[in-house]
């Protein structure tokens, strides 16, 4: 039996976010991360097909207690995963994790006002674990199994076919025609990396989404890490693309037209010569309804006026050995087909959770601001809600209520 105060699931982002502001704030209090994989990460530790970055920028998306100092905005997977594992070690955090440590179950109970967990370690070891607080930082979506999306005939097709949740190591798309399934910021990032090997890359989708093109350097960032003490000027930076990401969101909902005009004109410059916004590049919903994807120096335009990519506009009838059939009767050419449509939603990373021993679905409960959930004592959690960056805000302040002034019975 292991007993805690506090007892955080997950070594992602939210997680080493929580663990810092929990040690900072409320130093007296004893806390473990349990992690499932085998490092830190989450997200970052878990993805790794080619050209995986955040489409946020990590000036906001990092920690504002140990502010990113590059001058890059977007950086890849790799980096990001890096920048976690330094500043937890740097915290101190790293000696409280307990890796492949999977949580099977939670349990309250009101008697002893505690969480008990069950847990299994290194895949064959069962463990119980205690805990008067929990912070759930398991994200939003199944690690395990990926969306299977409802494609016409795709048993058929005789080349391979990848999930980008699951990229294998060893997948050889060097010369091979490529077709990617989705519009989304995975086959964004996915189109330009894969065409500098691939004979010739296609993302196919139902409908168009907006994509912007955004310097990988800025101007503003450079000089100010250039002339400014270094934590000045991350903070400063940090500052702007708060921002910026306050107001390009009031613009979106308050002027949708206008905005919608900017990011087509835009659009428009970049694609290659002769080609028209129509059918591909003008979607059918106004800005911020959904999430902007981004272009890092506008990687994605440039690979289609390489020549190497392309864009198409319309719904799948049929899939045979090696061609994708169109409902308005074109046919694409395929060896791979690349099926990033989205991800599998789950809740609290799966855990079976119980109050007083009776079943818990947090499925079909309130939750306010992502934080705190209806019926669900002493508990917090983060999810990205897409306008809100998880590091921006960590619930610390729930807990000194809850726990500060207690002590063990």
């Amino acid at each position: 039996m292991y007993d805690f105060d506090v007892i955080i699931v997950g070594a992602g982002i939210s997680g080493i976010n929580f663990a810092y502001r929990l040690q900072e704030r409320h130093p007296g209090l004893t806390y473990c991360i349990l992690e499932d994989r085998h490092e830190i990460g989450g997200t970052w530790s878990l993805f790794q097909y080619p050209g995986i970055r955040s489409d946020s920028d990590l000036y906001t998306f990092g920690f504002a207690w140990r502010p990113w100092t590059g001058t890059n905005s977007i950086v890849s997977g790799s980096i990001i995963r890096d920048y976690i594992e330094e500043s937890a070690t740097q915290a101190g955090i790293n000696k409280r994790i307990r890796f492949l440590h999977k949580v099977n179950r939670m349990n309250w109970s009101s008697s002893s006002k505690q969480w008990t967990f069950d847990i299994t370690a290194n895949s064959f070891e069962i463990l119980t674990f205690r805990s008067r607080f929990v912070f759930l930082g398991t994200g939003y979506y199944d690690y395990q199994t990926p969306l299977h999306a409802n494609i016409p005939g795709i048993q058929n097709f005789q080349g391979e076919v990848v999930h980008p949740q699951f990229w294998p190591a060893d997948l050889d798309y060097k010369d091979k025609r490529v077709v990617i399934i989705g519009s989304g910021a995975t086959a964004i990032t996915l189109l330009p990396s894969l065409a500098i090997k691939a004979a010739h890359v296609t993302m196919l989708q139902r409908s168009p989404t907006y994509i912007a093109s955004l310097p990988i350097e800025g101007t503003f960032e450079t000089m100010a890490l250039t002339f400014l003490p270094e934590l000045l000027a991350a903070q400063l930076i940090r500052t702007k693309w708060i921002c910026f990401s306050f107001i390009m969101a009031l613009l979106c909902r308050t002027f949708p037209r206008l905005v919608k005009s900017f990011f087509l004109s835009q659009t428009a410059k970049l694609l290659p010569s002769g080609m028209n916004l129509e059918p591909d590049f003008v979607p059918l919903y106004d800005p911020w309804e959904q999430r902007l994807c981004l272009a890092p120096d506008g990687d994605f335009f440039t690979s289609m006026k390489s020549g190497k990519a392309s864009v198409k506009t319309g719904h799948i009838q049929d899939i045979s050995k090696n061609t994708i059939k169109l409902t308005c009767g074109k046919e694409l050419q395929a060896d791979i087909i690349v099926t990033a449509t989205g991800l599998k939603i789950c809740t609290a990373g799966g855990i079976k959770m119980s109050i007083e021993g009776k079943p818990y679905d947090i499925t079909k409960k309130f939750s306010w601001r992502t934080a705190m959930v209806e019926d669900l004592p002493k508990h917090s959690s983060i999810l990205d809600s897409g306008r809100e960056i998880p590091t921006r805000r960590a619930p610390v302040s729930l807990i000194k209520g809850d726990i500060c002034d207690e002590k063990w019975e």
